[in-house]
């Protein structure tokens, strides 16, 4: 029996998160460039993406490109940029067809012309979709969006608009670059590394956990569905006790 056939679609996780590690040690394994790894990546990506909209997962969040990844090497920078663009205008049909919404998380200023330009209009084709909201985390730091959200918050308040006992966990999730999403429930890891990197870590507070030994372009949707079936096998208290929970 696939794991597929094993999980209750009853209890779903509404959102999963991705850290999507391994592509340059997947490419020096093969004796290639990292770049390789990157492109075959984007297979991983497409395979997920199909399988958590079959299952009817509402959101999935990928770690595309973080903030610090500016200070890889120049050429692997450019063509991971370029590899975007190429995979933006390649996968929109398919996004149209499987109903995917599009959209985009980070300090996105950062990102070169034409990518950013490729990006909006991808995201504006499918703004229409009511399928997968899949989310790209693109120049994106967690402790920097924590941040922007605090200067926004900041703003207001100088400004007599708002006042600081008005400031309340609710109200600063809504100034996140995720605000109006629902946090994640599920985080997954891939590489076998067992590291957030400044990754949602406001909104993962109370997510379930998942590291695989498994290389990103190693990665299908059934490991995808391996991990939701090991998250509902998993008891999730909040605070409180097993018997409270039960």
């Amino acid at each position: 029996m696939s794991y597929k056939d094993q999980i209750d679609l009853l209890k779903l996780p509404r959102h999963i998160a991705v850290i999507m590690d391994g592509n340059g040690r997947w490419a020096k394994g093969k004796g290639k460039l990292r770049v390789f790894g990157h492109h075959n990546g984007v297979l991983s990506v497409r395979d997920v993406v199909e399988g958590a909209g079959e299952l009817g997962i509402e959101y999935l969040t990928l770690y595309t490109f973080s903030a610090e990844n500016w200070s890889r090497p120049k050429f692997e920078v450019i063509a991971i940029m370029e590899l975007l663009i190429s995979t933006l205008n390649k996968e929109i049909a398919k996004l149209m067809k499987n109903n995917v919404r599009l959209n985009a998380i980070g300090d996105l200023n950062m990102l070169p012309d034409k990518c950013h330009k490729e990006l909006d209009n991808a995201i504006s084709k499918t703004a229409a979709n009511t399928g997968l909201v899949l989310t790209l985390a693109l120049s994106y730091s967690s402790r920097g969006e924590i941040v922007q959200a605090a200067k926004k918050l900041a703003a207001k308040v100088q400004s007599g608009e708002l006042q600081p006992a008005d400031i309340d966990e609710k109200m600063f999730e809504d100034n996140l670059y995720t605000g109006g999403m629902p946090n994640p429930e599920l985080l997954i890891r891939t590489s076998g590394e067992y590291r957030i990197s400044n990754y949602l870590l406001w909104q993962i507070a109370y997510a379930e956990l998942y590291f695989t030994a498994k290389l990103w372009p190693d990665f299908r949707r059934e490991d995808l569905y391996e991990a939701i079936l090991d998250f509902q096998k998993r008891e999730r208290r909040f605070g409180m006790t097993s018997e409270q929970v039960n």
